[in-house]
């Protein structure tokens, strides 16, 4: 299964039901960055993904987005062949 690295704060219940969807589809571990503690991670992520709201959720190299597209990515099937890197 591929990382899942998420970009989140303290209370985003957007990131929250991210990471209830991710564990239901098997995930065991996420790398949590949290941008509320670190202000250059927040940078980072608004230049890497052109967005700043969280979560912001990557799956190995892939930007899925955020929990709306993690959603629709799941809906569409899509979500585990790309956890599982097919």
């Amino acid at each position: 299964m591929k990382t899942v690295k998420m970009y989140t704060t303290a209370v985003c219940p957007y990131c929250v039901r991210a990471k209830q969807i991710l564990k239901a589809k098997g995930v065991v571990e996420i790398q949590e960055i949290r941008v509320d503690t670190d202000p250059a991670q927040r940078q980072q992520m608004m230049e890497t993904t052109g967005r700043r709201t969280v979560p912001q959720i990557f799956i190995g190299d892939t930007h899925v987005g955020g929990c709306d597209d993690l959603m629709a990515l799941d809906a569409q099937g899509g979500l585990l062949p790309l956890l599982n890197g097919n």
